[in-house]
């Protein structure tokens, strides 16, 4: 019986213990795919994150325009020649309208 040189026994043999066993190396996988791969791995939960980070932001956005909206509504209906002189600068034909701009 002849006995047959395996070429690559040199470099199994560098490789660490613990990562030539093969039960090492089907939890490891097992972890990978868990952690990288599945559906509700770490990826896909980080995105959905940021995703509600994103829409939360929004409707804070949308709450404060909603809130001003609502005072100018307010402030329309209460007194609308105000409103239109100091939001549009409407004027009468007859006067003239001077803006004054403060040093912010």
């Amino acid at each position: 019986m002849a006995v047959r040189n395996n070429p690559f026994k040199p470099i199994i043999k560098k490789i660490p213990a613990p990562l030539r066993n093969r039960y090492f190396l089907i939890l490891a996988l097992f972890f990978g795919w868990m952690i990288f791969g599945d559906k509700h791995g770490v990826l896909p939960q980080w995105e959905l994150q940021q995703m509600i980070n994103r829409l939360e932001d929004e409707k804070r956005y949308y709450i404060d325009n909603l809130r001003q909206t609502s005072q100018d509504k307010r402030d329309i209906e209460s007194d609308k020649e105000k409103f239109a002189r100091e939001k549009y600068y409407l004027q009468k034909s007859d006067e003239d309208v001077f803006i004054m701009v403060g040093n912010e």
